[in-house]
């Protein structure tokens, strides 16, 4: 059956979308799905970015629950609508995103690595001086470190995202070209018994593939893993269920047979 779950979406509770929540979920009811999980960004530690707010990563999640319970009930019977959060990881907030984690009950938790040695890989800066290659591993290395460090989340979200920016993206990219920091990364998360984000914003970005690709995606499930949630990371209505088909057809041939979602942190196990 088709994936009618959407669990990685922004409103303009999260500093880089302008999207109303209702304007959201009426696309989702337009386009079918079931069940929607607004992930709003909390990124302590975010650097500063000239011309943005020094908080612009910071939530207020009384704001977006309070939205967000009034949307549930006025919605109720069409859609399901979930409270989730996705907390950026690093290894100098692992105090704040405990606290913060565990400030409100989230159905779920995207754990992400969007700052790697205090520079978002999204500005030019962060490959500055060295090949893609170095700056893709350096990356690899600190989600590993994250992971270490810090346990209350459900699903790693969009593991490969510094391919997006890189003066190659995808083009020369592999999973077996980092298959040591890789296959680390996916035997720590099995061992913590987390999940991992089949992410479909790539393509709009004019990628190959999906967050992560898809030998990654089929060594995880070699290795035991079964919990994969299936997010657009749409940050406005018109990008809400990516390429769900093919990421349909993806998951099925990488040897699932279910996607998951999550509600008051629970895994629910949903057929392809």
């Amino acid at each position: 059956m088709p994936i009618l779950s959407d669990c990685h979406l922004h409103s303009h509770h999260s500093g880089d979308s302008e999207a109303p929540m209702e304007d959201m979920i009426r696309k989702g009811i337009e386009m079918g799905l079931h069940t929607m999980c607004f992930t709003e960004h909390n990124d302590f530690g975010y650097p500063g970015v000239p011309g943005d707010p020094d908080n612009i990563f910071l939530l207020n999640p009384d704001s977006y629950l309070y939205e967000l319970l009034g949307l549930k009930e006025k919605y109720a019977g069409k859609i399901k609508i979930l409270f989730g959060l996705e907390l950026g990881l690093q290894p100098g907030v692992v105090r704040e995103n405990a606290v913060f984690a565990r400030s409100h009950e989230y159905d779920f938790i995207i754990g992400s690595s969007h700052i790697c040695m205090g520079k978002d890989p999204y500005y030019p800066d962060f490959f500055e001086g060295r090949s893609d290659e170095e700056a893709y591993r350096e990356y690899f290395l600190s989600e590993l470190e994250n992971i270490k460090k810090f346990s209350n989340f459900d699903v790693y979200g969009h593991l490969d995202y510094v391919v997006r920016y890189g003066a190659s993206r995808d083009r020369e990219y592999s999973y077996e070209k980092y298959k040591d920091i890789l296959d680390a990364i996916l035997e720590l998360l099995l061992e913590k018994e987390k999940g991992l984000e089949l992410n479909t914003g790539g393509f709009r970005r004019g990628m190959r593939d999906f967050h992560p690709c898809r030998d990654i995606l089929k060594r995880y499930r070699e290795l035991g893993g079964e919990i994969i949630t299936v997010g657009s990371d749409a940050h406005e209505p018109a990008h809400i269920g990516c390429a769900f088909e093919k990421a349909c057809e993806t998951l099925k041939d990488c040897g699932f047979k279910y996607y998951t979602i999550f509600e008051k942190r629970i895994p629910e196990y949903i057929r392809l």
